[in-house]
């Protein structure tokens, strides 16, 4: 017998968030829906977890976060359940080894305030990510060499510049040497030539951070749905036993024979929830 969905893990940015950057009402209402059934909402994102924090707030209800690419799971109410961070030692050696890329690095701790965020300098990271830079202003120190920043094991480093040059960069992450040491994950916007390789510890993901929790909480893959639209949400949707690619994602994540729903901007997550809660109450009742 079919079972009913339990667990929606959803990406945020190109999925629960429209082409502004805002959680439409519709969305939110849709969550608000799906958690009032009894389902399990999760985010998954690629932001820091205190800058994912106000979108999963506005919610309306608690729930918990895959934030940093799976690196850190963690409640709206500030409670722990895993840390995956990146060693210092494979770090610096990154630090080293992408010398030629470090105006383009950025690393994140697990701290608040200052320091949470640290690069080098901002000339070339303000010329690709400037909104991300100004909103995480207060979070970020400039320390040269970005390698005396790294006393204690970060969540991550991240390079972050346009497509051809983050190809570039990804080339040379697999052929450094110590490549087994990380994950190399990618996410791509071409409309503003723009790519971010998140540099995790290794066999940290989306992906593997879902399977934890659900382990966690005894649900089956079969009762798992993820939604995404990026390729940083592929171990994601993998695991889950009901993937969505987003409208708005590339035509080749769209060849994997995923669910398409509707692009972000025409709230694909709320088509998408709607579906499930019809099902389920099917599923139930049959």
């Amino acid at each position: 017998m079919k079972r009913p969905i339990r667990l929606i893990a959803i990406d945020i940015d190109g999925t629960l968030l429209n082409s502004k950057v805002e959680l439409s009402q519709t969305n939110r209402e849709a969550l608000c829906r799906a958690h009032g059934a009894g389902i399990e909402i999760l985010l998954g994102t690629g932001r820091r977890h205190d800058f994912a924090l106000p979108i999963a707030r506005s919610l309306g209800f608690d729930l918990w976060l895959m934030s940093s690419n799976g690196a850190i799971t963690r409640s709206t109410l500030g409670e722990t359940f895993h840390r995956d961070l990146l060693p210092k030692e494979a770090a610096i050696k990154l630090a080293h080894s992408m010398r030629k890329y470090r105006n383009y690095m950025v690393l994140t701790f697990d701290r608040s305030g200052m320091g949470a965020i640290v690069c080098e300098n901002h000339d070339q990271l303000y010329g690709v990510i400037q909104r991300w830079m100004e909103k995480n202003a207060s979070f970020i120190q400039y320390v040269s060499p970005i390698e005396d920043a790294l006393i204690e094991d970060p969540i991550q480093a991240m390079f972050c510049g346009p497509v051809e040059l983050m190809d570039r960069a990804q080339e040379d992450l697999s052929v450094c040497g110590f490549s087994r040491d990380f994950t190399a994950l990618r996410t791509q916007y071409d409309f503003r030539d723009l790519c971010i390789v998140d540099i995790l510890n290794a066999g940290c993901s989306k992906g593997h951070a879902l399977e934890r929790w659900a382990n966690h909480r005894g649900i089956d893959r079969s009762e798992v749905m993820a939604i995404g639209d990026n390729y940083n949400d592929i171990d994601m949707l993998t695991f889950a036993g009901h993937p969505v690619i987003m409208g708005n994602a590339s035509d080749d994540l769209k060849q994997n024979g995923w669910t398409v729903t509707l692009h972000h901007d025409e709230h694909g997550v709320a088509a998408t929830i709607d579906q499930v809660l019809e099902s389920n109450a099917a599923i139930l009742h049959a």
